[in-house]
């Protein structure tokens, strides 16, 4: 069970580095420090948003370190609460011999999360924003960086307002009517029905954009397969920049999956270059055999298939299969070595028995491989598109839902606005209608943190990092 007591916890991980930082807060927080820092009256008499420096020292007045101390007065904090950062020498012993100072001066430790837990419950972010913080830490590209930035920033949080407000709206029409009998009542349709359909629409669309949000914090399994030979090391490396997979011209030369992690148009991938997939005799090579099983398995987990072919050699018959198999939206060709040959024709669609994205590219060269880059994120983005059958237009002021609480919620919310219309639509009665209104209303109200419970916020704020 979270405190409100002073705690402290490291904000910076200790390293070999040159500074680390501790973060304190609580009410009593600084006249604690002041115990153990050199200059007590100084960081006392502070003003908020302000440094002191001076020594943290043992309770015998030793010195342990040198250090900045920023000061920050409530509620102008954080965490809402008096605290203080202190700006110390890096190093796991120094930092350690800090922390214990001020556990014997009256700090507990922070809990994971127990910073920005106190923000919340000071009032200065909601939950949506709280999440953000974490979002922000685990960010491996700049886009999910700033899609995460948007929400600390507030826009989900004012987006999931507006809605509620018009949604308030059709619950208090609703119960209004409740209390007045049926005849005074004039014809026409409910006045919360328009209300209820606006707030649906909005809410749709803002489940919609999760999976969006997640192909950004998350990324996607890209895996290239093809024949012995294809040029899918060459490839890998080329999109990696970097020689990280062997390259020769002996067929085979790769037996296992080689992984690697790369950013393309702001999105993460798991690249993985697989064992060339030809017909093998049992026996033959017992190591190419299981690469080629493994390269196969991978496949099946991919959520797009770079199948890589020699555009020397042209499309031969086990390609041809491999095509015919995958029919799916996750498949793409890669006509690769247009380097090597005059004609840069690709393979008709029939060839394939349907129709396959298809980029002419040089592994060697590096032509086609922007194109390709720009295939991969837009096959990406159209699979998002098709698996919600709605259109998401990214715009700078776009709200995004960033976890996957926030997306069940707005699910949950959208199933007893739909529940409710349809009930209107069959002119039940509104003791029925008013109440699925009002649950959806609720559900809202736990994306923000209006409406919630001490377990899940439990829960939520565990998942943090220590610091946060």
């Amino acid at each position: 069970m979270r405190n409100y007591g002073d705690d402290c916890a490291i904000a910076a991980q200790a390293s070999q580095g040159a500074i680390a930082l501790i973060r304190t807060s609580g009410n009593d927080s600084l006249e604690l420090l002041a115990k153990v820092f050199s200059r007590p009256q100084s960081l006392l008499k502070a003003a908020g948003n302000s440094v002191v420096y001076g020594w943290i020292q043992d309770k015998n007045g030793s010195p342990i370190d040198e250090a900045l101390v920023s000061v920050y007065r409530a509620p102008r904090s954080y965490t809402g609460e008096d605290g203080a950062d202190i700006s110390c020498h890096g190093g796991c012993t120094a930092v350690n011999t800090i922390l214990e100072t001020l556990r014997k001066a009256g700090f507990c430790d922070a809990l994971p999360g127990e910073f920005t837990f106190r923000a919340f419950m000071n009032g200065k972010i909601d939950l949506t924003r709280s999440e953000s913080v974490m979002e922000m830490v685990s960010a491996t590209t700049k886009n999910a960086l700033e899609h995460a930035i948007k929400r600390l920033s507030g826009i989900l949080e004012r987006e999931i307002k507006a809605i509620r407000d018009t949604l308030l709206e059709a619950v208090s029409a609703a119960e209004l009517f409740l209390d007045y009998p049926e005849d005074e009542i004039d014809e026409g349709p409910p006045p919360y029905r328009e209300a209820a359909e606006k707030a649906l629409k909005k809410l749709k669309l803002l489940a919609a954009s999760y999976n969006r949000e997640r192909l950004y914090q998350e990324g996607a399994i890209i895996v290239i397969a093809g024949r012995p030979n294809a040029g899918k090391s060459s490839l890998f490396n080329a999109l990696l920049k970097e020689d990280r997979s062997i390259v020769t011209e002996m067929p085979g030369t790769t037996r296992d999956w080689i992984e690697a992690s790369v950013s393309i148009k702001g999105i993460p991938l798991r690249l993985m270059d697989t064992a060339g997939l030809r017909d093998v005799e049992i026996g033959h090579n017992e190591a190419e055999i299981q690469g080629i099983k493994r390269s196969k398995s991978l496949i099946q987990e991919a959520d797009i298939i770079l199948y890589t072919v020699d555009s020397c050699a042209g499309l031969c018959e086990d390609d041809k299969k491999f095509l015919a198999e995958y029919t799916d939206s996750s498949l793409m060709l890669i006509w690769n070595k247009i380097d090597r040959t005059e004609s840069l024709s690709t393979p008709q669609s029939e060839e394939s028995n349907h129709f396959v994205p298809c980029v002419s590219v040089s592994a060697v060269t590096g032509k086609g491989l922007n194109e390709l880059c720009t295939s991969i994120t837009d096959l990406l983005l159209q699979k998002i598109s098709a698996s919600d059958d709605l259109t998401i237009f990214e715009t700078n002021d776009q709200a995004g839902l960033g976890t996957q609480r926030q997306k069940e919620l707005t699910e949950k919310a959208v199933t007893y606005l739909e529940e409710a219309i349809l009930l209107d639509e069959k002119d039940e009665s509104l003791d029925l209608i008013a109440p699925l209104l009002r649950e959806s209303l609720n559900a809202l109200g736990e994306i923000t943190g209006e409406v919630s419970t001490a377990d899940i916020l439990e829960i939520m704020f565990s998942r943090f990092c220590l610091g946060k």
